[in-house]
């Protein structure tokens, strides 16, 4: 299977998003002094504890009280500290109405990071399974949201956060291993950007998280159609890259969305309300539609939701359909 360029022959080319990040955040308090790190009585399994053993007296385990994690962080960064909060995406929800009010509504300076997204919490079953935070966060004013495709982007997205962005921003990211697609894509991250991991001329998939990879694969698939697909890493959903979305509708006339979240309220819908004003364009959204449940693992679940190469490649093999009506 050819990747970015590359074809991926071992387990070394395949990488934990939570090993990334507690890598990352390990190596960042080194480079950030006033950097704290908060979690909520998760930090073996979001590997913030890596920065706790080299960092106690800037780490802050709250217990399992997620609201109260977000008022500490808010009332840290008013002090001039910079929080960074680290937590099962599912279980910061609950924190809505702090991150509104008193993170979001004084643009302090509190990244937090919500890891296990998607369905990355694949045996736990839906309760565990965040379908809905992209919508959640991007309907704040204030809040920056980024959505990193494998460790790769988090080793070149997260110093940057941290180190160069002001005000809240939600970070988000899966749990284990997931192939890597970006690691020979010679860019440095920015914000508001995103990046195209395959150029093609019929029709592009933008999509953000490891479900990326399926995106890969679909355009493989496609080429046997002779269809051209276009890939983009919309790391950035919030602030979105609506020059390159414009770009690339003018140029294949047809995109598809994919990301493990809901469809409502999503990558999806940022995609589209920029271009209904701009550029409408045929799209096609594939996403979920409603509550995960339990299984073996990941990709037991984008088949059994339709979250899969099979279903991008028949997504776009519809928007195609609107050329010949």
């Amino acid at each position: 299977m050819s990747i970015a360029g590359e074809r991926i022959t071992s387990a070394k080319e395949i990488a934990s998003f939570r090993d990334a990040l507690g890598y990352t955040l390990e190596k960042l308090g080194e480079e950030v002094e006033d950097m704290v790190v908060i979690t909520a009585d998760v930090g073996k399994p979001t590997r913030a504890n890596l920065f706790a053993k080299k960092f106690p007296d800037r780490y802050f385990n709250v217990g399992i009280a997620e609201q109260h994690m977000i008022s500490f962080a808010a009332g840290l960064a008013s002090a001039g500290a910079k929080p960074v909060v680290v937590g099962f995406s599912m279980f910061l929800m609950r924190a809505w109405e702090q991150i509104r009010n008193s993170v979001d509504r004084m643009n302090l300076d509190v990244k937090i990071v919500g890891t296990h997204a998607g369905f990355s919490d694949y045996a736990d079953g839906s309760s565990h399974q965040c379908l809905e935070d992209i919508a959640l966060m991007r309907v704040l004013p204030n809040m920056k949201v980024i959505v990193p495709a494998d460790a790769f982007d988090i080793e070149r997205s997260l110093p940057y956060i941290v180190k160069h962005v002001h005000g809240p921003v939600y970070y988000r990211v899966g749990r284990d291993s997931s192939p890597i697609i970006t690691a020979n894509q010679d860019y440095e991250f920015e914000l508001g950007r995103g990046y195209v991991l395959k150029d093609g001329r019929d029709v592009t998939i933008i999509g953000v998280g490891p479900v990326l990879y399926e995106a890969f694969v679909a355009a493989e698939e496609l080429k046997n159609k002779r269809i051209d697909v276009a890939v983009i890493n919309m790391v950035n959903v919030k602030p979105i890259d609506g020059e390159l979305i414009e770009r690339y509708a003018r140029r294949t006339g047809h995109i598809v969305t994919v990301e493990e979240h809901m469809i409502y309220g999503g990558l999806g819908s940022a995609v589209a309300e920029f271009l209904s004003q701009r550029y409408p364009v045929p799209m096609r959204f594939v996403g979920a539609k409603t509550y995960g449940r339990s299984g073996r693992s990941v990709n037991e679940l984008w088949d059994y939701f339709s979250i899969n190469s099979k279903a991008i490649a028949k997504a776009c093999c519809e928007v195609l359909e609107y050329e010949r009506r």
